[in-house]
């Protein structure tokens, strides 16, 4: 039978499953410090089983953390990232979704060149970034900003998302957009009441991207922010040095965890549509 376990099977399923297992290892062990004190971290190391349930690493993580008058925790600094999050993702989808569609089903005299450059953008390393940026916020007036880091973010993200969108919009037939014109719809009722309603699954794959990619980067937000203004990936950075006398690890971890949960939840409830989505756009 076809799906028999032969030995070459089984030593494949068990070379994959010792590479998960070693891939998870490292998370393992941040989920099992963060229930453990301080203690039974310093008496044996940051590798091994915690001896009590210490729960409370997560609420001293979330910010009740204090010493010497001076509170530690992420809880603004989650804020901060959500506030960054979330409008360079919607601006960034609808943009590329635009470009997308422009490029797609309205062709010009040198389209393929413009979608080129904007493509561009993919390849092109963070840190060459670095100084044009630190220039543009400096002229508009939006350094040490959330408004600033949403600005880069909406402008580096149009790459991706005009990349899937055009891919996908190629597939919708031009009969469409012919017997809406003749109707009397224009570019942007067309994009509307046509091209969005048959979007969902690549808009599901642009969300879902920008989103990670936005939380997770850490380069842009520990250069371009400082103090209260740093989303939560620069912010854990300065957890881990904090002015306690002893390396907290308890609480280290449960903060990494913290910060971890919303891109997890993400891909939880939403991985399998950005499969689906991105295998979609590749067959069309």
């Amino acid at each position: 039978m076809a799906d028999r376990l032969t030995p070459a099977r089984v030593l494949i399923y068990a070379l994959l499953a010792g590479f998960a297992a070693f891939y998870l290892v490292p998370l393992l062990v941040v989920v099992l410090n963060s229930v453990r004190t301080a203690e039974d971290i310093g008496a044996t190391s940051v590798v091994g089983l915690p001896r009590e349930l210490a729960f409370g690493n997560f609420e001293r993580a979330w910010g009740s953390y204090c010493i010497a008058r001076r509170c530690e925790g992420i809880s603004p600094y989650m804020w901060n990232s959500f506030l960054m999050v979330v409008p360079a993702t919607i601006i960034s989808t609808l943009l590329g979704a635009l470009n997308g569609y422009s490029l797609a089903l309205w062709r010009f005299r040198g389209d393929n060149w413009v979608f080129g450059i904007i493509t561009l953008g993919v390849f092109l390393p963070e840190q060459m970034k670095l100084v044009p940026w630190t220039l543009v916020l400096r002229d508009l007036g939006l350094t040490n900003t959330i408004a600033g880091l949403v600005l880069i973010h909406v402008v580096q993200g149009i790459s991706f998302t005009t990349l899937f969108c055009r891919n996908y919009y190629t597939a919708i037939p031009q009969e469409l957009l012919k017997a809406a014109k003749i109707d009397g719809a224009g570019f942007f009722r067309i994009f509307w009441r046509i091209v969005l309603p048959l979007s969902p699954p690549i808009l599901i794959v642009t969300v879902i991207w920008q989103f990670t990619h936005i939380w997770n980067e850490f380069l842009y937000g520990v250069t371009f922010t400082s103090g209260a203004q740093q989303p939560v990936t620069a912010a854990l950075i300065a957890l881990s040095v904090s002015v306690s006398e002893a390396p907290q690890y308890g609480v280290q971890s449960a903060a990494v965890l913290i910060a971890a949960l919303p891109t997890l939840l993400v891909y939880l409830f939403g991985g399998k549509y950005f499969v689906r989505g991105l295998t979609a756009g590749a067959v069309k």
